[in-house]
């Protein structure tokens, strides 16, 4: 009865009325018209939903009285959605969908209320058929799961799909992602693919499909003009640049940050200014020092990862007991998140000489937003430095701990790491830092200077 159980079923099946079918509802003196629409299993089990000729769904309680009727059979409401069969124009960019699940590939499951990966990239495409006017769409799947659940096994699966794709004529290509862990692969597909020289966009949704609020398709068609129409030859992300549907952002893939749990604009640049600005299809270049894209060339895949490497938060008191633990555990490698400019308590110290006695290099970022590394300014800083602990200039703590892995499934000489972490491979390093950058939907630079910041 998907959804239904307890008194609602019975008097539901009293009234041989299955989802789908035109309904009368007469309670306390009202009566409501619409057809049975499914519901989640874990809402109140007391109420019924309907949808009214309005086309709003209704929730109605059912109370001791309420009578059911049945106005006319019907046939349950379609989930999936139909394929469309598009013809290429060669007048058009190829672009490539890569599904990987998440919530751009996402509805509400009736059975639980959770959403979850339903979507084939197919679907993705159905969903939003303005692609065909940007490009010729090919659609395949690399995988399909939540992003919490990406592993560096399947970036390296991403990764040789992206590979593959373009090394076989794609104009770019566009990576459907969840979210949470987007700036991770991002990250990982920057050190990766060698040689790339078309855009590779990876794009998602903080709200699914299924909701009014989705920014989904926005992002999807403004990944798909990045993919098709821009001259970046990098790897970025693609994501609303405010709270309105009027403008997506592209950020670096080793620069961007996922700033906010559920706000549409959530993802930003961080220590740096984005890419590009896309509005209505059409994509303006916010800077330009960014690789150009070319015509010819061919990718290879360097997709080598060390997967124990450990991103430890620094906080007070901090025990050298947990490095120690973790040293004894077989952990190749650590990134600090440390305080301020780069720092740890003293009660860290032991297990950091012991991590670099035994050859396991240790990077150093900063759990501030914005910034970059000094461990020169104060005396901890300088003991750090002189440990042998890697500053890991303006990078992201997440972009270090994704560098730190790639590096050490390249050579696991510490003096060779120690030149690879602070040479820039794929942007993820500033030589100055940029200041604050405010996108669209963020307070101004006149706004914060007025509130008693300087810049």
């Amino acid at each position: 009865m998907s959804g239904y159980k307890g008194k609602v079923q019975r008097l539901l099946k009293t009234a041989s009325v299955n989802v789908g079918d035109k309904i009368k509802v007469e309670d306390a003196g009202r009566t409501y018209e619409g057809v049975l629409m499914p519901r989640t299993e874990l809402g109140d089990p007391n109420h019924l939903v309907i949808k009214l000729k309005s086309g709003y769904n209704l929730g109605i309680r059912i109370r001791t009285g309420t009578k059911i009727s049945l106005l006319e059979k019907g046939t349950p409401p379609k989930l999936g959605l139909p394929k469309l069969e598009i013809r290429p124009d060669p007048s058009k960019p190829n672009v490539t969908i890569i599904g990987t699940g998440g919530t751009i590939a996402s509805r509400v499951d009736y059975r639980s209320g959770a959403v979850f990966p339903a979507f084939t990239p197919e679907e993705i495409y159905s969903a939003v058929p303005e692609l065909a006017e940007i490009a010729n769409i090919k659609v395949v799947e690399a995988c399909n799961v939540f992003s919490e659940h990406m592993t560096p096994e399947l970036w390296i699966k991403i990764g040789k799909t992206v590979t593959d794709e373009i090394n076989s004529g794609a104009d770019g290509v566009v990576i459907a992602h969840g979210t949470d862990t987007m700036h991770y692969t991002a990250a990982a597909l920057s050190f990766m693919l060698k040689g790339l020289h078309r855009p590779v966009v990876l794009v998602g949704s903080q709200r699914s499909s299924d909701r009014p609020s989705s920014d989904a398709a926005l992002n999807l068609i403004s990944a798909v003009a990045v993919a098709g129409k821009s001259d970046i030859a990098e790897v970025c992300v693609v994501m609303h640049g405010s709270m309105n549907d009027d403008i997506c952002l592209v950020h670096r893939g080793t620069r961007v940050r996922k700033c906010h749990t559920s706000r549409r604009d959530a993802f930003l640049s961080v220590n740096d200014l984005p890419l590009a600005e896309v509005r209505e299809r059409e994509v303006k270049p916010l800077r330009t020092d960014y690789n150009k894209a070319s015509r010819s060339g061919r990718i290879t895949l360097n997709a080598k990862f060390e997967p124990m490497i450990a991103l430890i938060k620094i906080t007070p008191g901090l025990s050298s007991a947990l490095m120690e633990k973790m040293i004894r555990m077989g952990y190749r490698g650590f990134v600090l998140e440390g305080t301020g400019l780069g720092h740890v308590p003293a009660s860290l110290f032991k297990g950091i000489r012991k991590a670099i006695k035994s050859k396991i290099p240790i990077v150093m970022t900063s759990q501030c937003i914005w910034g970059r590394v000094d461990m020169k300014v104060y005396s901890t800083g300088r003991d750090l430095i002189e440990m042998g602990v890697i500053p890991g200039e303006d990078m992201l703590s997440e972009t270090a701990w994704v560098k730190l892995m790639w590096v050490l499934g390249q050579t696991r000489n510490p003096k060779k790491v120690a030149e690879f972490m602070r040479r820039n491979v794929a942007r993820e390093i500033s030589e100055r830092t940029t200041p604050i950058a405010f996108p669209v939907g963020f307070p101004s630079k006149t706004e914060f200077n007025q509130a008693g910041t300087s810049l």
